[in-house]
């Protein structure tokens, strides 16, 4: 009974003893402790076990036990004193609370009174404040009806003045009385249902009506609309009449503007009626000119008459080129059959000069929305089709040429097109005409290139663009300029057709039309003729001068391809851009970058071609019996010969299309190479020593081709990484080839995996083709042929897997160390 009573405690004690995380979490930021008694996750068993961590320490056990017993006495007496000291604690708190009540009840009483205070101080102030808010209304209204009533003795006043100053046609003190009455009335908008109020208004409205009537009929005597200029002519009175048309209502204004222009231009109508000699094109300089003097005349009669905010010159201006405009389409069109190139031009070269005057002259403020807000992008400075002939004399006279019609016009003409357009309907004359003008040009281009021939080898011609090409572009410019000052619409269009038209003609007659053609006819060499030929003897199937000039036209076409693209951008910066779409001359891009890749071609099968006897005479050799390994067979001599003889003469020619030069280097290669690796199919039977020989001359030409872009060159490039790549790559193929020829087939398990190593080919017929070169017999390669395909490895199956096989090829590095080490054992055989 006493342990469970115990054990009951104890469960009770821990109950009790057991905080919350919070309460804590409290108790260690209030008294912060180390001691692990004062742990909330105190555990009796790892104390103790602290405290005698071995059975040594219990020799200790009564001294540890006498701390812990200290401790709690201690523990003991700070309790019963905290308790002793918590016995009064209820009635002191008792007392203080008593005292606080009093206090709150003390303080709740004051501010009572505070309150009551207030109130009766606010009710003070409202009744001051009421006494001032009414003086201030009073004070407000008394001012109203003082300005009123100023305005009102204004009013009536101004009005009668206004009346008796219209009969006496004082317009100088109307203009400045009328504004003020006007701005006066406007303070009586509210007032209007008040009926003297709006009498006043409505004399005010009458006097503004009779003054207009009477400014009217003071400018209708003073300019009558016929017989002589003037009656009266310009006057002081005349000039303040302007002024009180400004206040007036516009359409005075207008209707003011309108009769005197019209009266000024009556005789330039009667002058130049479509009868008359000078209303033609071939005069259209007397037009102008007759405007200029009377815009002069204007200046000096009545130039001070008219308010300068009026810009009545740039008015009279304006109305001259719209009448102008009208009167030489109409004119036009009755006699259009009459109308020629040149008349056109000089018509519309004399129009954009008087254009480009206006701008000068004046703002363009009173043009209205429409043809004269329109504006041209101006050309830029410089040439942009002839970049690369800038050093060129006749080119550069030429841009100095094009450049100096467009002077008079300024950057951004307001005025542009306010005459000039009537000529755009009559503009398929001038395009008509550059359509001739530009097929007479190809001619004579076709019959320059014919009687001069191709350029010369050995000068500064061959392999240069030729001329004609930068004079078709200067051409094209020149027309380009005079089309987009003319119009940016469909002449522009019609005119980019045009240039397509003969761009195209250009690339076929005199590029395509001239590269050489090549012989149908091969002559072979045999072993004897490849033993005593001498170095140079072999002519190639095209001469040098027709090796310049294939690289001439290859270099003609690339600049006509980047001079194309940019006259394209130019064509769709001068065009509207609602017709930007429509122009696209990737056609004619397109067009010459075929005759580029024709270009290299026909020089690829030049070369090509010089090597297939050299070839052929190779797989005609008898390698099975060749008894020892020399230097490099006679076929390796033709072949770079050959290549001596072309390529230095082709990189010369392509200096400055390098790039074009890489592509037919790496075209060469791509079609030389499986071309000697077929040949070197056709060797059989091959000996060891006839194997050896043949790697050497492979490896010849391996360093042959891999110096082709410098050969003969005394400054010596490294080769594109690209080509180096492709020759490296086509090359060891065919070392790879000897390498398996010269291998014993004998175990033939061996023989086929060192196959399938070297070559990566997964392909029966080329191994069949290695065994011909060996000279095995048929049954031999059968069982061979069998164990080939037994031996590949199983292809991976899925989308990717196809007939042949993926094998991992040696290392370029891999493949030159093999290459130095056969090297060495050549040269050992040799001595």
């Amino acid at each position: 009974m006493m342990e469970d009573e115990e054990l009951e405690f104890v469960e009770d004690l821990e109950a009790i003893l057991n905080l919350t995380p919070e309460v804590q979490l409290a108790i260690e930021q209030v008294f912060p402790s180390q001691d692990p008694l004062d742990r909330a996750d105190f555990n009796a068993v790892e104390y103790i076990n602290t405290l005698f961590p071995t059975e040594q320490s219990l020799a200790n056990i009564d001294e540890v036990v006498n701390n812990i017993r200290l401790k709690i006495r201690r523990l003991d007496d700070n309790i019963r004193t905290v308790v002793r000291g918590q016995t009064n604690v209820g009635q002191d708190g008792r007392q203080a609370l008593e005292e606080a009540q009093k206090a709150i009840q003390q303080l709740f009483g004051k501010i009572k009174d505070i309150k009551d205070k207030a109130e009766k101080s606010e009710q003070m102030v409202k009744e001051i404040t009421r006494d001032i808010k009414q003086l201030d209304h009073a004070k407000r209204h008394l001012t109203t009806s003082i300005t009123t009533l100023n305005h009102l003795h204004m009013l009536a006043g101004g009005v009668d003045s206004l009346e008796a100053m219209t009969r006496k046609r004082q317009y100088g003190e109307v203009a400045n009385l009328l504004q003020g009455v006007v701005n006066v009335i406007e303070h009586f908008q509210k007032y209007m249902g008040i009926p003297q109020i709006r009498q006043l208004s409505e004399r005010v409205k009458e006097a503004q009506s009779e003054l207009g009537t009477q400014i009217l009929s003071d400018f209708e005597e003073s300019f009558p609309a016929q017989g002589s200029k003037k009656s009266g002519g310009p006057s002081i009175v005349l000039r303040d009449a302007c002024l009180v048309a400004n206040v007036l209502d516009p359409r005075i204004k207008q209707e003011i503007i309108k009769k005197f222009i019209r009266q000024h231009l009556s005789e330039y109508l009667v002058l130049f009626q479509e009868n008359q000699d000078v209303a033609w094109l071939d005069k259209i300089d007397r037009r102008y000119a007759w405007i200029k003097r009377q815009l002069v005349d204007y200046e000096e009669k009545y130039g001070r008459m008219f308010p300068e905010e009026w810009c009545m010159t740039e008015r009279i201006a304006v109305e001259f080129c719209h009448i102008t405009r009208t009167e030489l389409a109409k004119l036009m069109r009755t006699r259009a059959r009459e109308i020629e190139v040149k008349l056109l031009l000089f018509a519309i070269q004399r129009t954009t000069n008087f254009e480009g005057l206006l701008a000068k002259r004046f703002s363009g403020c009173t043009l209205n929305d429409g043809p004269g807000k329109k504006t041209e992008t101006p050309l830029e400075p410089t040439n942009p089709f002839l970049e690369d002939e800038s050093g060129e004399e006749n080119a550069s006279e030429k841009d100095e040429d094009l450049d100096r019609p467009k002077k008079p016009k300024a950057p951004d003409n307001p005025f542009h097109g306010i005459v000039s357009k009537c000529f755009e309907p009559h503009l398929y004359v001038y395009i008509e005409s550059q359509d001739k003008n530009l097929g007479e040009l190809i001619d004579r281009f076709v019959s320059d290139f014919r009687t001069q021939g191709p350029p010369k080898s050995g000068t500064d011609e061959g392999g240069a663009v030729l001329p004609s090409c930068a004079d078709l572009f200067v051409y094209y410019k020149k027309c380009m300029v005079q089309c987009s000052q003319l119009s940016t619409g469909e002449p522009m269009i019609a005119l980019t057709t045009i240039f397509q038209k003969y761009l195209r003609e250009y690339a076929w007659k005199i590029l395509s039309g001239n590269l050489p053609k090549t012989s149908t006819n091969s002559g072979g060499l045999t072993i004897s003729s490849l033993l005593k030929e001498k170095e140079g003897s072999e002519v190639a199937k095209f001469t040098t001068e027709e090796l310049c000039l294939i690289c001439s036209i290859l270099s003609t076409a690339e600049y006509c391809l980047a001079t194309t693209q940019q006259l394209e951008e130019k064509l769709k910066e001068k065009v509207d851009k609602s017709l930007m779409e429509r122009i696209n001359l990737t056609g004619e891009m397109d067009t010459f970058s075929t005759v580029i890749s024709n270009s290299i071609q026909l020089l690829v099968q030049d070369l090509d071609a010089a090597c297939d006897p050299a070839l052929t005479a190779m797989s005609k050799m008898p390698w099975q019996s060749v008894e020892h390994v020399g230097d490099q067979s006679p076929y390796v001599t033709s072949v770079i010969m050959h290549i001596k003889q072309n390529v230095p003469i082709i990189r010369d020619n392509l200096a400055s299309t390098r790039k074009y030069f890489t592509q037919f280097c790496i075209k060469f290669t791509n079609s030389f190479i499986p071309k000697f690796i077929n040949h070197l199919f056709r060797c059989k039977p091959i000996s060891m020593v006839g194997a050896e020989q043949l790697l050497l001359d492979t490896h010849s030409l391996k360093t042959v081709l891999l110096d082709l872009p410098s050969i003969g060159s005394q400054v010596v490039r490294k080769a594109p990484a690209s080509y180096t790549k492709i020759v490296v790559k086509g090359m060891t193929r065919a070392e790879m080839i000897l390498k398996v020829v010269m291998a014993p087939h004998e175990p033939s398990v061996v023989f086929v995996d060192n196959y399938i190593k070297l070559l990566a080919d997964s392909n029966p017929e080329t191994f069949q083709k290695i065994l011909d070169m060996k000279g095995l017999k048929r049954s031999e390669q059968s069982s061979m042929l069998e164990l080939f395909r037994q031996r590949l490895p199983t292809p991976p199956s899925g989308p990717d897997s196809g007939s042949s096989l993926s094998f991992s090829t040696p290392t370029p590095e891999q493949e030159s160390s093999r290459i130095r080490k056969l090297e060495k054992l050549i040269k050992k055989r040799i001595q």
